[in-house]
């Protein structure tokens, strides 16, 4: 695409090698979802057939596994305050099916109410609520962190 002097076959413009060390360096650094790798691998190499051959490799090698990725991503979004809701849409759109994120949920069984709570604290401290427009403020954040009310409600003296 950039490089006009590799090859005038497309086949040949593309080690399939390469393919394979790319995405391998980008599961060194992190787990990725099978959609996430093959956007990024398609980005650089733009023959689908290559990356299809390299990902479904990897797959079978368990070097990339979706149910992997689903745990360690729950993980990293628990650490940094975000409920349920949340991280359950941010799974659906990296592609990770609603089995997996059901299944790494059942894994990790995180304490929401717990994380909501910590989450709440760090925001607000321990002051007290004075009115409904700040009562309404922190619902607000813990809603669009992705907990539900069942998970913070305690929190507002309800």
């Amino acid at each position: 695409m950039h490089d006009k002097n590799v090859s005038s076959a497309p086949d040949d413009a593309v080690n399939p090698a390469d393919i394979r060390f790319a995405a391998m360096n980008l599961l060194a650094r992190r787990e990725h979802s099978l959609r996430e790798l093959r956007e990024k691998l398609l980005r650089r190499f733009p023959m689908e057939d290559l990356v299809e051959q390299a990902l479904q490799r990897l797959v079978d090698e368990n070097l990339q596994s979706d149910e992997r990725y689903a745990q360690s991503y729950l993980r990293q979004r628990c650490s940094r305050g975000y409920g349920p809701l949340r991280i359950r849409q941010e799974m659906r759109e990296r592609g990770v099916s609603d089995t997996l994120i059901k299944l790494a949920l059942e894994v990790e069984n995180p304490d929401w109410m717990a994380l909501a709570a910590q989450a709440y604290y760090k925001k607000f401290g321990q002051g007290k609520i004075l009115d409904l427009k700040e009562k309404s403020r922190r619902m607000r954040f813990l809603q669009y962190r992705g907990f539900t009310s069942e998970d913070f409600q305690h929190l507002l003296g309800d």
